[in-house]
């Protein structure tokens, strides 16, 4: 787990030019140290080669990068129908985490379409059950399962849902989604400090000081409507939230070392501005 706040981006970097296993060395000129690899459009299949997989891993050890991945989009553990195919895109991408040494995967559990959440939810445990068994068979070690808070009413995905699915699932730990918290019911829920301790809290609570103190978390600025997310936006863009201030007084005030992944439109870039944000809260330097 993060020894400190570590910030990177949700794949490449907007100006890299190169192959994947060189990320890590450009991240590390950057003055990064997490790196989230994007497999959101994987199928049943692995789309990294075993080479490049064990390339990238012995790259991001050696300039000490942690690395995560983002699972498949063409997710849903919520549909009984959907279930099989769906499990077998996420086996996928816990196979390749295990090669280039990902310490979680996060994944957006998938839609309540016309059934109640409760139902949705029941569905969506039993199919990580069964996706912790076919871990345990194909020994897939130390990848955390990350059901990751959703920005839209129409995803299961809710704070309450996630730690509930962690709660019952062994190898799961929340995903903290800040802009998906704030944007989801439409409400701008993160307006400062008081709400970033709230939720935090609520984790600890339920889940363990291990698992707050180590969270993995997306971070941008989010556009809403009414019915939840709409676009992610840089952190100098005005007029959106949340602000990432707030939390940076939070993580210095706590002590706690989450994973802090930058999910703006300038991804390595923003990733940059929120350390140089937490530097300037600690008062300068790591």
């Amino acid at each position: 787990m993060a020894d400190r706040p570590r910030f990177g981006p949700a794949g490449k970097p907007v100006n890299f030019g190169r192959k994947t296993p060189d990320v890590p060395r450009y991240l590390h000129e950057e003055g990064l140290d997490a790196f989230e690899y994007q497999a959101v459009r994987w199928g049943d299949r692995p789309r990294i080669s075993r080479r490049d997989a064990e390339k990238l891993r012995d790259e991001a050890r050696y300039y000490d990068v942690l690395l995560s991945m983002h699972a498949s989009y063409y997710i849903n553990l919520c549909e009984r129908r959907k279930v099989s195919v769906s499990i077998d895109r996420l086996m996928a991408c816990l196979r390749a985490a295990s090669w280039i040494n990902a310490y979680i995967v996060v994944f957006h559990p998938g839609y309540y379409k016309g059934r109640s959440p409760e139902e949705a939810l029941k569905i969506c445990i039993d199919a990580l059950k069964a996706v912790e068994e076919r871990m345990n068979a194909e020994n897939i070690r130390g990848v955390y399962l990350g059901p990751e808070t959703t920005g839209r009413s129409s995803q299961l995905g809710s704070l309450e849902e996630v730690i509930r699915i962690c709660e019952e699932i062994g190898t799961a730990r929340p995903v903290i989604d800040w802009a998906h918290l704030h944007a989801r019911n439409g409400s701008a829920s993160i307006k400062g400090k008081d709400d970033y301790i709230r939720i935090l809290d609520e984790i600890e609570r339920r889940l363990g000081g291990d698992v707050v103190k180590n969270l993995h978390t997306h971070f941008s600025k989010i556009e809403f409507t009414s019915k939840g997310e709409r676009k992610h936006h840089a952190l100098s863009e005005a007029g959106y939230g949340p602000d990432f201030r707030p939390l940076a007084e939070v993580i210095v005030e706590t002590g706690i070392n989450p994973v802090i992944i930058s999910e703006s439109p300038l991804l390595d870039l923003d990733a940059v501005r929120m350390r140089s944000i937490l530097d300037e809260v600690r008062g300068g330097g790591h």
